[in-house]
């Protein structure tokens, strides 16, 4: 017999910040259901951040030290060990996959908060916008997913489309507007994937992850490698995510 009582949730909003979310025409994601076969596998980078772009980047999520954003390469040098761009936070810091289960972590004085798991992280987003917007020429016109199951929101009566192992809201707005749902609180997730409407690029996270995948046209991507308030590395459309 099942005991347990449902989880109440709140009925699903007309508005996610200043995203609308979009009860009808869900058209606009079509480009990100029609995958070929083996095109964009669950667990890749383009699974991620969609198939098809020319370069991608792995943006990584700061770890922190009482409430302050710690790179991955501070914390690197203090295991002595190396950030590539395939390592797993997990490994960096010589644990197993399930560390922060664990009564204690962290490495005093270095971090003790792991990167945030899940859509790309308010101040991450806050950087990012600025270098998206450089290269879309439909910046006040965007398109966002928000995976259904985070929980808070019961999204149950509104169509979804798919990708990869996840369903997924469709949300409207512009590019600032990626981080309007802050003003719901704190602790409202970001959307998981944004494109603009000329598709020139496509941002990608998930609740599972610490980073933030983004492909599009080299230039971006080479903006996004230079921003010296990002820690990124370039990634290819095959890799594993983490």
């Amino acid at each position: 017999m099942d005991n347990y009582r449902p989880v109440d949730r709140d009925l699903a909003p007309e508005w996610y910040g200043r995203l609308r979310v979009q009860t009808v025409d869900l058209g606009p994601a079509r480009w990100l259901t029609e995958r070929a076969p083996g095109h964009g596998n669950f667990g890749t980078v383009a699974g991620v951040a969609a198939p098809g772009f020319a370069a991608y980047a792995r943006v990584l999520h700061p770890a922190s030290l009482s409430e302050r954003p710690v790179r991955w390469t501070a914390v690197a040098a203090a295991y002595q060990r190396e950030v590539t761009p395939g390592t797993d936070w997990h490994e960096l810091i010589g644990m197993d996959r399930d560390y922060h289960n664990t009564a204690e972590y962290g490495l005093p004085g270095v971090w003790d908060e792991h990167p945030t798991e899940g859509p790309t992280p308010p101040a991450v987003a806050q950087a990012l916008i600025p270098i998206l917007a450089r290269h879309t020429r439909t910046s006040e016109r965007c398109w966002f997913g928000l995976w259904s199951g985070y929980g808070r929101w019961d999204f149950d009566q509104v169509p979804s489309f798919e990708t990869p192992g996840r369903d997924e809201v469709l949300l409207a707005g512009t590019l600032a507007d990626a981080v309007s749902p802050v003003s719901l609180d704190e602790f409202a997730e970001l959307p998981d994937l944004w494109w603009p409407q000329d598709r020139a690029w496509c941002l990608g996270g998930d609740v599972d992850l610490v980073s933030t995948y983004v492909g599009g046209p080299r230039a971006l991507i080479a903006d996004l490698l230079a921003a010296p308030e990002l820690e990124t590395h370039p990634v290819a459309h095959g890799d594993g995510v983490g």
